[in-house]
């Protein structure tokens, strides 16, 4: 399980969307507060949904498809969530850098798909190699 490259990528969404994201603002509000995803309900589910496909991902790995298809999912929630995440950010008030200013948080999306889509990319190079070795047989 460990020793397969797609793995890792999962363990790195995982740590990007289920743990960074606890440490890392996604914007500073224009009081000087600084706002993370716990403070809305909705980023919330969205992003537990995400940590939660990611490790329902990286437990199924003896099944390959259901986790291409749970791979799939995930990248099109994190993509509802970079959507949720640019809403806001054009929304905020006062987009002078002196009254708010974006995290790094909020780009945290982008390189959980990014290592998705390679994990995803790597379970389908498995599949394909299981698939011509039973052509030989």
């Amino acid at each position: 399980m460990i020793q397969r490259i797609q793995t890792i990528y999962l363990l790195l969404a995982f740590v990007v969307t289920g743990i960074l994201l606890f440490f890392i603002p996604l914007w500073t509000m224009k009081d000087g507060k600084e706002f993370y995803f716990m403070q809305s309900q909705v980023y919330t589910i969205v992003l537990g949904l995400s940590t939660t496909l990611t490790l329902l991902s990286i437990v199924s790995y003896k099944k390959r498809q259901n986790q291409f298809v749970i791979g799939r999912l995930n990248i099109i929630l994190n993509l509802i969530l970079l959507g949720l995440f640019v809403y806001r950010s054009l929304n905020l008030s006062g987009e002078t850098p002196a009254v708010s200013e974006k995290g790094i948080g909020m780009f945290l999306p982008v390189v959980a798909i990014v290592l998705l889509v390679l994990a995803n990319k790597a379970i389908k190079k498995d599949e394909d190699l299981v698939k011509s070795v039973d052509r030989l047989r």
